[in-house]
């Protein structure tokens, strides 16, 4: 019976001591600064990331589409080319999360993208009737339309996880500055919204 109890009252210890929960960071803490920076910088990463990712898979698409079309019947294979070969180019257009500080380079990139999809659309074949079954052409073009109409979403989630950081660095400067390292280079990231 002793020993049941003495086993009872370890286990009881065991199971205390396993529910702790650690000491709160204080929020004026080096320690908490910093791992409100790296969540901070973490979110912004996942959705450039995500923005990247849905952009890359809109041109896989309009490549594929490009490839469907060349088989259908009556393709001019000319035009086919030049709007691949201007599907090929976007990737190196694309601005990057420091390049976009300029606008410009923002507005060029959609505008070439926007050209090009046009031109796509242009080939694709209006469906004879009502009732026609989803071809592949079909399809790719409902993608790209679908990720295409997503894109102001993720710049305002990646511009909303953005100011946030921004805003971070800014009211906490002379913690982060006390950091050392690589947190003192640390610099506001540009927003896709304009700032007056």
């Amino acid at each position: 019976m002793m020993r049941f109890v003495a086993l009872l009252l370890a286990l009881g210890l065991l199971m205390a001591s396993c529910n702790r929960t650690p000491a709160p960071l204080d929020p004026a803490s080096a320690q908490a600064v910093k791992v409100q920076l790296n969540i901070l910088r973490d979110t912004v990463a996942a959705r450039w990331s995500e923005m990247q990712l849905s952009d890359d898979g809109k041109q896989r698409a309009t490549k594929q589409l490009l490839r469907e079309l060349s088989g259908l019947p009556g393709t001019d294979r000319a035009a086919l080319a030049r709007l691949q070969y201007a599907n090929d180019r976007l990737p190196a257009r694309r601005y990057t999360q420091q390049s976009m500080a300029d606008s410009d380079l923002i507005d060029a990139y959609d505008t070439a993208q926007d050209s090009l999809l046009r031109a796509v659309y242009g080939l694709v074949p209006v469906p004879t009737a009502p009732t026609v079954e989803a071809t592949p052409v079909l399809m790719l073009t409902g993608q790209i339309q679908e990720a295409d109409a997503e894109l102001v979403g993720f710049r305002s989630r990646y511009d909303q996880a953005a100011m946030r950081f921004n805003n971070y660095l800014q009211l906490h400067q002379d913690d982060i500055r006390q950091l050392g390292g690589k947190y003192t280079s640390l610099q506001p990231l540009p927003l896709f919204t304009l700032q007056n």
